[in-house]
């Protein structure tokens, strides 16, 4: 970057590089005060931060005339994109008497028309909020506007800020315009949410996607700033500065001016950003961390405490502690962050963390402090909060996983006080009983064998053990729509009647393994044409009504009683016995309590 040291204010025009113009004068005829982040402006392409990629290719673009007609720029807040509509605009039209006079992306000079573009006062380049001209209205005075040529420029610019905040006819009245614009006329658009811009717009243009600047870059563009402003800081200052502007340099400069004036004194310490911001000393934080996963549950609500005397927001001291997990999960992967942000003494201490902690107690780390923190937002109360996610956090790091409590079982540690030997019960006479002394032991060392299960013999079989565990569909089911292929103990082949579920055969396994303790191996076949248990019983009634109507006795009473039908056949009944129970009407497609299965299961 540029040497950064602002000029005299007289000087007739501004340092290379940067927009140090003189601010306007105030009320009182005093100079009034540019913030930093109008001050330290890039006007260049060779000054915006972290951008080589779109500035690479905007300069190819230009050096081999591949001059597009529209741009689109998306990113973040704070990123450039306004800046770097403005910096295009200076490129379409540069031109230094004598020396240039084409489009150029290499600005050595302030141009003819330079420091009015930069000073949004150029008449040919035209700035748009679209958010106050959102209409089809507004969109129609450019494309009017644009079929006239420009007064005194080489182009015509159009920059529209917070493009995604044009309506629906305003776009569409723009699209024929964008895609064939006069020669004159070129379209520069600036959007942080690209995703609400049509895709008959985006299509139309050229698309950069502005990154967001990396902390150790924002940290050094900080310093130099604070070196041309003569400000004394400290870099723990400029690099928490930087890590909360979130790759924003706007931020940072902002924050960076909020510093300047809250320690009042030339100078910015991190002690002082932090009071200004309600945050907390990230050695506190650390410490927190520690003790918090040692389980000192005292200790670490005795911390937090002391972090809410200390004006930290609760809130943001468990944000705070997610990034420093986040920031121990990643040395333990990694082994080490090349990131100048973080401090020597934060690195030593996270990598001691990483080296001590799981990878299961910081990934659980991580959950209960994101769910804590969408707790804290919702509550009345935000430090009792925090405290119950740190008594959690606290209570939840030594859990051991899964995999390690599978072990300690098998290995026979750490045994549950129900599985613990019972102590020999007293004889009444004082001494000790070798029977009942042996009983616990046994029943301790091996638990008595699980009852056999039913013998199926046949697949009838099967169809009333579903029927005993009062699994009314199953039994329905395997009755109406299964023809039969093959039985053998453990296994089942099958084929269905058209219609039928094909998760039968998974029911069906499912239920035997419960109900026998054994594994059943159920296939679905094709081809078997045995006729269903169904088919078969309605064969057999048929058959029986069948002889029962060849009977003379019944003959001659359906004779004397046209229309009559034979509905069932009953044995006489001894005397004596009572008569059976009548079948119980049950609805196939009821399921009885827990036991049966639902539709899902087909």
């Amino acid at each position: 970057m540029n040497d950064l040291s602002p000029p005299d204010e007289g000087a007739p025009q501004p340092s290379l590089g940067f927009d140090l113009a003189p601010a306007s004068p105030g009320p009182n005829g005093a100079t009034a005060y540019r913030v930093l982040a109008r001050k330290y402006r890039p006007i260049r392409f060779e000054d915006l931060i972290g951008q080589e990629p779109m500035v690479r290719t905007i300069a190819n673009s230009f050096a081999s005339g591949r001059i597009h007609q529209a741009y689109i720029l998306t990113g973040v807040r704070g990123v450039g994109k306004t800046t770097t509509a403005r910096i295009l605009a200076r490129a379409f039209n540069y031109s230094l008497p004598g020396k240039i006079d084409r489009p150029s992306v290499d600005l050595p000079e302030l141009g003819v028309h330079c420091q009015a573009i930069i000073e949004s006062r150029h008449v040919d380049v035209i700035e748009m909020d679209a958010a106050s001209h959102t209409g089809i209205d507004d969109i129609r005075e450019i494309i009017e506007n644009a079929r006239y040529r420009p007064v005194s420029a080489r182009t015509k610019v159009y920059i529209i800020d917070e493009v995604h905040m044009l309506s629906k006819a305003a776009f569409n009245g723009l699209l024929k315009t964008l895609e064939e614009p006069p020669e004159h006329v070129k379209f520069v658009f600036a959007t942080t949410e690209i995703e609400k811009v049509p895709i008959t717009v985006r299509s139309r243009c050229l698309r950069f996607d502005l990154k967001r600047i990396e902390t150790g870059a924002l940290t050094r563009h900080l310093e130099k700033i604070c070196a041309a402003e003569g400000v004394d800081a400290e870099p723990e200052a400029l690099a928490l500065i930087a890590r909360l502007a979130e790759g924003s340099v706007r931020d940072a400069l902002s924050l960076l001016d909020q510093a300047i004036a809250h320690d009042g004194a030339g100078e910015v310490k991190a002690e002082g950003v932090r009071a200004m911001l309600g945050l907390a000393d990230r050695g506190a934080i650390i410490d927190l961390f520690e003790k918090t996963m040692r389980g000192d549950v005292a200790s670490a609500m005795a911390a937090m405490q002391a972090l809410y005397q200390a004006g930290a927001d609760p809130a943001q001291s468990l944000l705070d502690l997610a990034e420093f997990t986040h920031f121990v999960t990643r040395l333990k992967i990694s082994g080490g962050i090349g990131d100048p942000a973080i401090s020597e003494e934060e690195r030593k201490r996270g990598l001691e963390m990483a080296q001590a902690l799981a990878m299961g107690p910081l990934t659980r780390a991580w959950q209960i402090l994101l769910k804590g923190l969408q707790e804290i937002k919702d509550s009345p109360r935000p430090l009792a909060s925090a405290e119950m996610v740190l008594i959690r956090l606290a209570y939840a790091a030594d859990l051991p996983s899964p995999e390690e409590a599978l072990r300690k079982l098998a290995e026979g540690g750490d045994r549950p006080a129900a599985l613990a030997p019972v102590a020999p019960p007293r004889s009444p006479s004082g001494g000790s009983s070798a029977a009942l002394r042996a009983e616990p032991r046994l029943a301790a060392a091996s638990p008595a064998p699980a009852p056999a299960g039913p013998r199926l013999a046949r697949f009838e079989d099967v169809v009333a053990l579903a029927r005993a565990k009062r699994d009314i569909q199953l039994q329905a089911a395997l009755e109406r729509d299964v023809r039969l292929a093959r039985f053998e103990h453990g296994s089942i082949a099958f084929s269905l009647i058209e219609g039928a579920s094909p998760q039968i055969a998974q029911a069906l396994a499912r239920r035997l393994q419960e109900w026998t303790g054994e594994r059943w191996m159920v296939a679905l076949v094709a081809g078997a044409d045995a006729p269903t248990l169904r088919e078969v019983a309605e064969a057999k009634e048929k058959e029986r009504l069948s002889g029962v109507a060849a009977h003379p006795l019944v003959q001659k009473v359906l004779q004397r009683f046209p229309g009559a039908e034979i509905v069932d056949v009953r044995r006489p009944e001894a005397p004596g016995e009572a008569p059976p129970p009548a079948a119980p009407m049950v609805d196939e497609d009821v399921a009885y309590g827990d036991a049966s299965i639902g539709e899902d299961d087909f």
